[in-house]
């Protein structure tokens, strides 16, 4: 299994900045997690590889490149752009975004190959097809409904927390299975606790609670959704903790975990 998180924003000369804005994850180069990104920085391949987009939840730093890689591609389409999500944040693309104010309704459209968007909803707890890839919906604790992942293939578990604060049922299933890696978030420093709180984000010491709930921990384990403002912080505060093998997830790096060797590379090696 291959995964990278892409870029989002960029240094003065152009290059690719490790601040993430915006949250899209590629898998094997066909499946988008989120889709915050999606639209601007896919490769050339990707972008016609790519017709499956899981979403995590609806706010706009995961969802906000949906609309324009469905714009981009629309006459080009000859299947529709299938986007896998809870109803809850079904109804709110339907009502917020592709409403004719904001950006079309896609799933009302057709080009000469048919549709260009169609919806696949999911329950918590469900597990649905994607491809070659399994995929388990468990729900985690944010401001909204918002779901985590197992992801699996015949190689390879991995999990994807998405947005969260302090969780339990994320736990459990988790803890069932054995996994090659663990994505987990950590937004904000420790001294803003109390607006990670309200938001549901962690901190560097609720992820350090969070991570005594995880049993096994020989899994690769790799922070993600880092607010920017506070990215130097949060990390200096993760190295703090002393806590082995975690790191953070590098923009644009290639992930890669497989049957008896788990390795990653730089995109391009």
């Amino acid at each position: 299994m291959r995964l990278r998180l892409l870029p989002s924003s960029f240094e003065n000369d152009g290059a690719a900045s490790s601040r993430q804005h915006l949250t899209c994850f590629v898998i094997n180069g066909n499946v988008a997690v989120d889709a915050g990104s999606l639209a601007m920085a896919v490769t050339a391949e990707e972008r016609t590889q790519i017709r499956d987009v899981v979403l995590t939840h609806a706010h706009l730093d995961h969802i906000a490149g949906l609309p324009l890689f469905i714009d981009d591609q629309f006459s080009e389409l000859t299947e529709a752009v299938r986007v896998h999500a809870t109803t809850d944040v079904i109804e709110v693309l339907e009502r917020d975004v592709f409403n004719w104010s904001v950006y079309p309704r896609f799933s009302e459209l057709t080009n000469e190959f048919g549709k260009v968007m169609e919806y696949h909803p999911f329950e918590q707890g469900s597990e649905f097809r994607v491809g070659e890839l399994l995929f388990e919906a468990v729900g985690v604790n944010h401001k909204v409904p918002c779901s985590g992942f197992i992801i699996s293939d015949d190689s390879a578990s991995i999990a994807i927390t998405g947005d969260t604060a302090n969780m339990d049922s994320f736990w459990e299933n988790v803890n069932a299975r054995r996994l090659n890696a663990l994505l987990i978030e950590c937004a904000f420093p420790n001294d803003l606790a109390e607006l990670a709180a309200m938001s549901c984000h962690l901190t560097p010491a609720g992820l350090a609670e969070e991570l005594e709930k995880l049993k096994d921990r020989s899994c690769e384990t790799l922070v993600i959704n880092i607010k920017p403002s506070y990215r130097e912080k949060v990390l200096r505060e993760i190295e703090g903790l002393g806590i082995s093998g975690l790191d953070d997830l590098k923009v644009g790096k290639v992930y890669e975990w497989g049957r008896s060797t788990i390795s990653s590379n730089h995109a391009g090696s």
